[in-house]
């Protein structure tokens, strides 16, 4: 018996030694891809536009470090560093986290999870640096200002006041990781309290009877009522758009992770039940950009099928169910597969064919920051 076991460990860690290394090479071939973005970043860096979004008429396009993508690119350097286990990544991780570090008083924006915990998350998490814990601190209370205590909700978006109140949107779920770490940090549990009470009220009022979700819901800041159901990036009021529902993925599967409450996991598994079951569900599993848009040659979106994988690496491992680690698997073997840009190509961006914001006629059919960062980081969770 105790031979037996003693295989069995063994045969264990080959295998995680082997799947690390596998790991390491796909991130060391991805290495010339990312140093070309790094290298062309900053000639496209002006007025303070350091950090590339995506590409616009063919040209890198930067943003400045209040737009909402602004953290990905620090992500990603840190992903790369983690990945291929070079320090060469080191001093450019850390040279564009330091252009975040003002954003963490911004309370203009429910964002501060996407801008701050992938940058100086991953730098805290990667080198234990305490003044990068203290930047994520701060960054929480700037988050929690804009919750409300009425809607029991945080504040999506301050802009087109004359469509709606007190707009939530699915996306704010990804923020709430940021309140989770932050009460982690100080043992102050309102962080966390206010993640839980947003969680729960977006599970009441955002997902139909199919498990699919709204975009936005409006409230009514003085009752907490709903006032509206819509969207803003999808193709209407009533449909799926399909990066709404990675996001409602993945942040109830974090929610799970940080609570245990079985409900977040419940729900991060009927929303992939309805992801992987989709009557228009597409062979290579990266999907249109909105479930409902008619056609089949409606634009995909690969920056939701990357966040969809890298959501199911932690549902099967929260979950212990190995079919979504193989959905997960196939996903990402797919967009390496048919949606990575040619070497040398595209900026460096990693991924082609991500969908922005295609009622706007915005970023349609192009590479987009966020496909990238969430392509490595599901890469990463498949080493697990």
């Amino acid at each position: 018996m105790k031979k037996t076991f003693s295989i069995l460990l063994m045969t264990v860690a080959i295998t995680a030694h082997a799947q690390k290394a596998t790991i390491k090479k796909q991130f060391k071939n991805l290495e010339p891809q990312v140093s070309l973005l790094l290298k062309e970043a900053p000639a496209a860096a002006q007025n303070g536009r350091n950090f590339p979004r995506t590409l616009e008429n063919g040209k890198l396009k930067n943003v400045v470090s209040r737009d909402w993508t602004s953290g990905f690119f620090p992500g990603i350097l840190w992903l790369m560093y983690e990945g291929s286990g070079d320090k060469k990544w080191l001093a450019p991780a850390k040279e564009y986290t330091e252009m975040m570090r003002k954003e963490q008083f911004n309370k203009g924006t429910h964002d501060l999870g996407f801008m701050m915990f992938c940058s100086f998350g991953n730098g805290y998490r990667l080198t234990g640096d305490t003044a990068y814990r203290n930047v994520l601190v701060q960054a929480a209370r700037s988050l929690v200002s804009r919750f409300n205590q009425t809607t029991g909700v945080i504040r999506s978006w301050d802009h087109h006041q004359d469509l709606w109140k007190f707009p939530v949107i699915i996306d704010n779920m990804m923020n709430l990781e940021l309140l989770f770490e932050a009460t982690k940090y100080t043992g102050d549990s309102s962080f966390y309290k206010i993640a839980v009470r947003h969680a729960d009220v977006t599970l009441k009022n955002h997902f139909r009877a199919d498990n699919s979700s709204y975009h936005v819901i409006d409230y009514d800041p003085e009752t907490g009522q709903v006032r509206k159901k819509m969207t803003h990036q999808g193709y209407a009021d009533e449909s799926a758009w399909a990066r709404g529902q990675a996001w409602g993925l993945y942040g109830y599967t974090l929610c799970y992770r940080y609570t245990k409450d079985k409900k977040y996991l419940e729900q991060a598994e009927k929303i992939a039940a309805y992801i992987l079951n989709h009557p228009r569900k597409t062979t290579d599993l990266v999907p249109y950009w909105d479930y409902d848009a008619p056609g089949d040659d409606q634009p995909r979106d690969a920056s939701a099928a990357s966040v969809t994988s890298s959501a199911l690496f932690e549902l099967a491992e929260l979950s212990g169910k190995s079919a979504y680690r193989a959905q997960a698997k196939l996903i990402l073997e797919n967009l390496g597969k048919f949606y990575r840009s040619a070497a040398g190509s595209n900026s460096g961006f990693i991924l082609a064919h991500s969908t922005g914001h295609l009622p706007a006629k915005s970023e349609i059919d192009v590479p987009l920051i966020y496909a990238d960062y969430y392509y490595l980081e599901a890469l990463l969770r498949s080493r697990r």
